[in-house]
């Protein structure tokens, strides 16, 4: 694992759930379910693997997300490995990437997305070994791409995304697209625990029609 990655290492063995969101599993109901959170090395430093859904989906419908899904019988206890055999097994489906080449370092608290009632578990790994990523099934995948932390990072590319429905949280325009709701809340205590955030304006609004 390199030197950058080690404080988010380290901090990740004692992350409780509220240091992460608000919105936390029920004590009971909510499906199991899990997302491969993977840190590699590209031309501009360190970068994040994530992927753009299908418009075709009937949830989440073209929203950056990380490659996941919900827990299969075969990939175990949800207690157990089942989190992170889910998320690599999700991660080779809908990217192709070669699950040999991926070193899982951490699963971070179980949280919530209430409007598919998925309980997920971030499983979080370096890509110590890359190998060519691409949709595997366009009717759920419509792109495979990774962006620089850096740009992450870069105050001029955050803001607070806002729906109509008055939920407001962090967001961050890369790739062409708004990456928004879970995954760029997670993305955004990920930059602060892992010491690489920056001073950024939270009272930049972009409404989720914006278009990147």
């Amino acid at each position: 694992m390199p030197a950058w990655l080690r404080p988010l290492a380290e901090a990740a063995r004692t992350i409780e759930p509220r240091q992460l969101s608000a919105f936390l599993p029920p004590p009971d109901g909510g499906r199991p379910s899990a997302v491969l959170v993977l840190f590699g090395e590209g031309e501009c430093g360190p970068e994040l693997l994530l992927l753009e859904r299908a418009s075709s989906l009937r949830q989440h419908a073209g929203q950056a997300s990380f490659p996941g899904g919900a827990l299969d019988p075969e990939d175990g206890d949800p207690e157990g490995a089942g989190p992170w055999r889910a998320a690599l097994r999700e991660a080779e489906e809908e990217t192709g990437l070669d699950p040999a080449g991926v070193r899982i370092f951490a699963t971070l608290p179980r949280l919530y997305i209430p409007v598919s009632r998925f309980v997920v578990s971030p499983v979080l790994a370096w890509w110590r070994k890359p190998t060519p990523v691409a949709p595997q099934d366009p009717a759920e995948t419509a792109r495979v791409f990774t962006v620089p932390l850096a740009r992450l990072c870069d105050p001029a590319h955050r803001g607070t995304a806002l729906h109509p429905s008055g939920y407001r949280g962090p967001c961050f325009e890369v790739a062409d697209t708004l990456v928004w709701g879970f995954t760029a809340g997670v993305i955004d205590r990920l930059l602060h625990y892992g010491g690489w955030e920056k001073p950024w304006d939270d009272g930049r609004l972009l409404p989720l029609d914006h278009s990147a």
